[in-house]
């Protein structure tokens, strides 16, 4: 039986650790002008400082070290004994944590950043945190050998960390997204494990509910208006946490699959249903800009926050709208898992239909001057990254700030420092 009362325990300790780690580092990175500045390409009209990936690492630490040490009897030491996963789970953790900090700061190439993902995934592989199979629908149960784990795991995650880094364009809608996918995992993972298809001292639950925790404690400080911003660190942190998750739970379901849900039948295609926002918005970037002959990392205003704010959605509104997505996508995994039948299908597919509707046609904007909220808006809401063209159009950015050629805009709280000052 799942121990349910410790792993809320831990996922309230990541909850309030974020929240409060947030504080003296906010504060410290003001201090030491660790800041993202306005200018012509970002929405934020104050000074706004990073930190976030670095309170999340935080609190994740913390709750990792509350399980480690939880009584045998209503604890899960049984994750921490004999095995080397939690440490390595840390270390990669710590590795990809740097090389987000580094991004924050110095705008690290494409290929460097790359280079840092594929250290943090080998860092995962060599402590056994990978996936040892995967079964495909009509094709059978795939083993995956120890020549091909080091590869997967590392495309697996370029692959998560990217998405969760691409969809980081507005305030608070990375973390919103990320915790509700993560929730809904959390639960997936634990079902499992209830039903013996899943192993006791599986560390893939335990990931997902600390993940969850990190991002309901970071998203008060950064729903818009936005106190702080997560930055790359936070970013690829959370994408790394993801990774780890789906590896453990997808890739590693083990005996006779029921049916109850059709998810049992693939496991490991969970992340393309609870994370289908920022992949279907990473793979749509990939196509389009493979199209247009640029390179991935090649900035545009086509991503789906885009988008939802040219329909007339306004900044809250479209974060809003894709947590709606996210939580309708992880719906369509959970429902089955607790066995609705019939009649349970209508209303989901109701809930579907009205959220497509509102979603693509534009919605009667107020005309309020002051409602931050749409883009008539004279003072544009708190973030950064592309959807300051969008929003802003053109302004003047300090003195201090780089020539806009040179800023990464790709990201809404991961645009990298800018116009920092000794």
């Amino acid at each position: 039986m799942p121990p349910l009362g410790a792993y809320a325990l831990i996922g309230g300790v990541a909850v309030l650790g974020t929240f409060l780690a947030t504080f003296p580092i906010r504060w410290y990175a003001t201090r030491v002008a660790f800041v993202a500045e306005p200018d012509e390409r970002r929405v934020h009209s104050r000074v706004t400082p990073y930190g976030g990936g670095a309170a999340m690492f935080v609190a994740f630490l913390l709750a990792m070290m509350v399980a480690s040490l939880l009584p045998a009897r209503i604890g899960l030491r049984g994750l921490f004994q004999n095995s080397s996963e939690p440490l390595g789970l840390v270390l990669g953790a710590a590795v990809i944590l740097g090389v987000g900090l580094i991004d924050d700061v110095r705008d690290m190439s494409a290929p460097a950043k790359m280079a840092g993902q594929v250290l943090a995934a080998t860092v995962l592989f060599y402590f056994g945190v990978t996936m040892f199979q995967f079964k495909v629908p009509l094709a059978g149960l795939f083993v995956v050998s120890t020549n091909w784990q080091p590869l997967l795991t590392a495309v697996w995650v370029i692959v998560i960390t990217n998405a969760i880094n691409l969809i980081d364009g507005l305030d608070g809608l990375a973390a919103g997204i990320v915790a509700i996918a993560s929730g809904a995992l959390a639960v997936y993972g634990v079902v499992l494990v209830r039903h013996g298809l899943l192993l006791s001292d599986n560390l893939g639950p335990l990931i997902a509910v600390v993940t969850c925790g990190v991002c309901l404690g970071f998203l008060p400080h950064n729903f818009q208006p936005a106190r702080v911003f997560m930055g790359d660190a936070g970013a690829l942190l959370l994408g790394l946490l993801m990774a780890a998750a789906t590896m453990e739970i997808g890739g590693r379901t083990s005996g006779p699959f029921s049916g109850q849900t059709y998810f049992f039948f693939a496991p490991l295609f969970l992340p393309l249903f609870i994370l289908g926002v920022p992949i279907a918005d990473m793979a749509f970037a990939v196509v389009r800009r493979t199209a247009k002959r640029q390179g991935f990392h090649t900035p545009d205003k086509d991503h789906v926050h885009h988008r939802l704010l040219r329909l007339g959605h306004g900044h809250r509104r479209t974060v809003l709208i894709l947590w709606a997505w996210t939580a309708v996508l992880s719906g369509f995994i959970l429902v089955p898992l607790f066995g609705w039948k019939g009649n349970a299908v209508i209303p989901f597919g109701v809930v579907v239909l009205g959220l497509f509707l509102y979603t693509l046609f534009r919605p009667g904007l107020r005309k309020n001057p002051g409602d931050i909220d749409e883009p008539e808006a004279l003072d544009p809401p708190e973030g950064t990254g592309e959807a300051a063209a969008v929003l802003a159009g053109p302004r003047a950015g300090p003195p201090s700030a780089r020539p806009a050629s040179s800023r990464r805009p790709e990201t809404g709280n991961s645009p990298g420092l800018h116009g920092r000052h000794p």
